[in-house]
């Protein structure tokens, strides 16, 4: 976050990029760290397990914030500064200079999508789901962790970004990467406390197993009783069949050339599925509805560290002597976080567990609160929106000369309009 929310500034008023570029770097950063939690979890789930995929992501994402220290510090890895005069044309860097910036950018984006994918589910690792009192030892864990990520999120967008701006990014992403290196050392020495599960391999794979075995058999007919379908898994652990997405079911239909040669108890998994396997992916299929709810949510907050900022960066920001940066106004987004986490921590779980017999709202409650939150929030900045432009239409030539004359003093001031 220190290094995200601030970037944006830093590629139009350093490397000379258009704000819609620059968002667009942005955003396809934060994207890129996302999608690569795929990978992540794949090699945790079929390889490496959690444990060295933590360890391992966050050396490389220590390794790319002290690149972007480097790049940021180098004159030669960006462009030469606008001059204040009207004449002059500014040099936008060039893709050498791009290219580094890209490394570091990506290589960040690749430590952070293995963290990402496995840091939850290791803490989950610590705590035994079945046992009532772990499971609420479990929900306090994660209220916990989240306010420690968001506690490091404000520190970010308020001491890094003041930093960043007043001092030198080179010495904030610095910072970053010792923040890191500390935070790995931590992690290791924790290594003979840890619990570890082993893996069951890759859900992924296994999703893919379970299509394929179905497409392979979709003229096959459903034998009339379930009993009928493959099952291999232990009774503990099996998960009884739903009538949901029977078309998966036939993933589970044994049928002539289902098991390997010369093996007789272990079928080819391309070929055939248990129930068991077949019900996980219907679950999985049935989150797909929660899951796209949120594609909104998290295309409004890519507007808060990318286009936020730049409107931040033309307004009055002052107080007295002091200048808040422009990419510390996200901190009303990080202190709202805290202050409902501990309102919730402390007051509505204790209060609902008396009323409910429940240590708070279940996960799919919360996800709606937080979607009608989000919705309440973008129509009330939709508003402010309008009236902020219908204000200033009456401004004119005036106003658009006026931000003319800022950027030309002040190459890193964005102009709140065209001209």
């Amino acid at each position: 976050m220190g290094i995200a929310v601030n970037l944006v500034t830093y590629l139009v008023g350093v490397m000379h990029l258009p704000s819609s570029t620059s968002a667009n770097v942005v955003t396809d950063f934060m994207g890129t760290s996302f999608l690569l939690c795929l990978l992540g979890g794949f090699l945790a789930d079929s390889f490496l397990g959690r444990y060295m995929t933590i360890a391992i992501f966050a050396a490389i994402q220590t390794l790319g914030t002290g690149a972007l220290a480097i790049a940021t510090k180098l004159p030669q890895l960006r462009p030469p500064p606008c001059h204040a005069s009207a004449s002059h044309t500014c040099k936008p860097a060039n893709g050498f200079q791009m290219g580094i910036l890209y490394v570091a950018l990506y290589l960040i984006a690749l430590g952070t999508g293995g963290l990402k994918s496995s840091v939850s589910g290791f803490g989950t690792d610590q705590f035994d789901d079945k046992d009532e009192k772990e499971k609420a030892q479990m929900t306090y864990f994660f209220n916990r962790f989240f306010f420690f990520i968001s506690t490091g999120t404000l520190t970010a967008v308020t001491v890094l970004v003041y930093l960043q701006d007043e001092v030198g990014r080179s010495w904030s992403y610095g910072i970053c990467s010792v923040s890191m290196f500390v935070a790995i050392l931590i992690f290791l020495s924790g290594t003979k406390r840890y619990r570890y599960k082993k893996s069951r391999g890759s859900p992924i794979v296994q999703i893919f197993q379970v299509i394929v075995a179905a497409i392979n058999k979709r003229k096959m007919e459903l034998p009339y009783s379930v009993e009928l379908l493959y099952e291999d898994t232990p009774e503990a652990q099996r998960i009884h069949h739903t009538d949901q997405f029977r078309f998966l079911d036939k993933a589970a239909i044994v049928a002539e050339g289902d098991f390997e040669r010369n093996v007789v108890s272990a079928p080819n998994p391309w070929k055939l599925c248990s129930v068991t396997k077949v019900e996980e992916v219907k679950m999985m299929v049935g989150l797909l509805p929660v899951w796209a709810t949120t594609i909104i949510f998290w295309t409004t907050y890519a507007q808060m560290i990318t286009f936020s900022v730049e409107q931040a960066s033309t307004m009055e920001r002052s107080i007295g002597g002091f200048l808040i940066p422009a990419g510390s106004l996200t901190v009303f987004f990080v202190a709202a976080i805290l202050i409902t986490l501990a309102v919730y921590d402390r007051l509505i779980m204790p209060l609902w567990k008396k009323l409910k017999g429940k240590p708070g709202f279940t996960n799919l409650q919360r996800i709606a609160i937080g979607l009608v939150l989000s919705t309440l929030g973008m129509a009330g900045r939709g508003t402010s929106r309008e009236e902020t432009i219908g204000s200033g239409e009456n401004r004119g030539c005036h106003h658009n000369n006026a931000a003319y004359k800022r950027v030309h003093a002040d190459p890193t001031v964005l102009p709140s309009g065209g001209w």
